[in-house]
Order: C-alpha cells, then sequence, then structure tokens
C-alpha cells in the first residue's frame, strides 16, 4: 500500500521491470478498468544503473506516471532466483540457496515471495536501487518476481488432471513449468536465442521427467503466436499444443490497445 499519497484515489499502478524492457499499467479499481499502459522495449539488455535511468526518463516523459495512486505492484523479471521447500526455508539462510544457482555479490539484496498454500518460497535478486527509487516516490509498496505470478497462477488453475506443461515467452527467455496433479516437478527459466534453443530446453527437460511429447498438453503463453516460427516447430515434435487464455476480468478504456497475452504478467500482478 503508497503511504503518501491521498485518500479516495483509486489507482492501483503495476509496473514491470527487466533489463529488457519495461512495462506499466494503472487500473481503476472502482471501476475494474484499466486506464493506462505503457510498454518500453530496449534494443540490448542493460544494467541495473542504466535500467533506473530508463525509468527515470519514462516518468519524466508520461505524464500518466505522475498521477496519484493508492497502490503500486512492482514485478522484477529476472533469472536470479531458486526454489525452496517451505519446510526447509530458513531466512537466516537465504542467500546460501541462490549460490548454486547465480553469483552473489556482498551488496546484492536477496528478498522471498511465499507461493501462498503450495507450502513453496521462491528466493531471488531483485535490484536494490530500483526498490530505493520507488520508496522515495511511493513511500511503502509490494514488489515480487515474474515467476511468482507466473507459479501462483499456474498452481491456482482448477484443472489439474494429468501432466501440463507451461511455457511462457518474454524478452527471448523461456519460463518453464511442469505440473503433474496440481504439483510442481519442474520451474526452471532459460535465455533463447533460437527456435532450436526454445525446443531443446522444452524437450530436455521434458526427457529428464520421461515425459512422452506425444502424450502431455504444452500451453503456451506470452510473447508467441499461431505464425511465430517456433510454434510451427514445436507442431513436429509435440501433439497437444493449447495457447494460455488472455481473457482478463478487466475492462480496458479506448485508447489504450493491450497485447493481453504478451502482458500476461503485467496483468497478472494487478
Amino acid at each position: 500500500m503508497v503511504t503518501n499519497n491521498p485518500e479516495n484515489i483509486f489507482l492501483k499502478l503495476s509496473i514491470q521491470v527487466s533489463l529488457n524492457g519495461l512495462s506499466f499499467c494503472t487500473l481503476n479499481t472502482k471501476s475494474n478498468t484499466i486506464v493506462y499502459y505503457h510498454k518500453k522495449s530496449f534494443d540490448k539488455e542493460l544494467d541495473p544503473v542504466n535500467l533506473l535511468q530508463k525509468i527515470e526518463e519514462e516518468y519524466n516523459t508520461q505524464p500518466q506516471l505522475k498521477n496519484p495512486v493508492n497502490e503500486v505492484k512492482l514485478c522484477f523479471c529476472n533469472n536470479l532466483f531458486t526454489l525452496v521447500p517451505k519446510k526447509w526455508f530458513k531466512e537466516e539462510a537465504a542467500a546460501s540457496y541462490l549460490k548454486f544457482n547465480t553469483k552473489i555479490l556482498k551488496t546484492d539484496f536477496v528478498a522471498v515471495d511465499e507461493i501462498e498454500n503450495k507450502e513453496m518460497m521462491n528466493i531471488y535478486i531483485p535490484y536494490t536501487n530500483i526498490i530505493n527509487y520507488f520508496f522515495e516516490k511511493y513511500g511503502e509498496f509490494e514488489y515480487s518476481h515474474h515467476l511468482s505470478v507466473l507459479l501462483h497462477k499456474f498452481l491456482s488453475f482448477e484443472d489439474h488432471r494429468g501432466i501440463k506443461v507451461y511455457a511462457h515467452n518474454s524478452n527471448k527467455r523461456l519460463d518453464l513449468f511442469i505440473i503433474e496433479e496440481g504439483q510442481l516437478l519442474l520451474c526452471n527459466s532459460f535465455n533463447f536465442f533460437s527456435k532450436e534453443d526454445y525446443l531443446y530446453y522444452l524437450l530436455f527437460a521434458a526427457e529428464q521427467l520421461d515425459l512422452d511429447p506425444k502424450k502431455f498438453n504444452l500451453y503456451l503463453g506470452g510473447e508467441i503466436h499461431k505464425e511465430d516460427e517456433i510454434y510451427k516447430l514445436l507442431q513436429d515434435y509435440i501433439q497437444h499444443i493449447h495457447f494460455l487464455s488472455s481473457e482478463t476480468t478487466y475492462e480496458i478504456e479506448e485508447g489504450w490497445n493491450i497485447n493481453k497475452s504478451e502482458e500476461y504478467i503485467l496483468l497478472n500482478t494487478l
């Protein structure tokens, strides 16, 4: 909850931050309508210092971002994470879990998201300079990791029958989840540079769990569509392919062109 804005404001701001780009979305919670949307992509991956400069530029050039809001949700998208069962998690050892997956600097801040009702903790590294920037601007606010958002969504689907594979694409990053009868078997994130890379990661993960590509259901989301070369290649190897529903309960104010599939994480952060 934002602490330095007036009452009787019914606006919730969702911000998605990655080293490849930014997305902003404002929801009027009284009318359940999205009243602002803006996306900015970068030609190359930035470091956190230059990323903050880009955020400051957006706030200087986007008048809508200067409007008061009463809630802010910030989502970090990166590969600096690891999952730990809640029963084995010790808060004082949070950084030690990460050292097996990524290089940790002494100056890194470690954050933890609990995946509600799933006895699971997502330990990750957010960008401290960006947290400080938004804290100075809004006061207290909520932030999370993008995989926490996706995990919460996929594990909350009512139909848990059989094995389901979820693949979410964003900025040449494949977030891959394999779930059996509502239980998470695998969660990982891969950077890919070609459709063949994408296929390799997906089939290799399936092979490790002895999954038959002709039997499991694959659900695609994010930056992918039926004309995509990746989708055409997948059809040669995987029999049951579906697209995640991009429907949302929010109305969208006229004039804002939101690709609901590409902004799957942003909309589910609201």
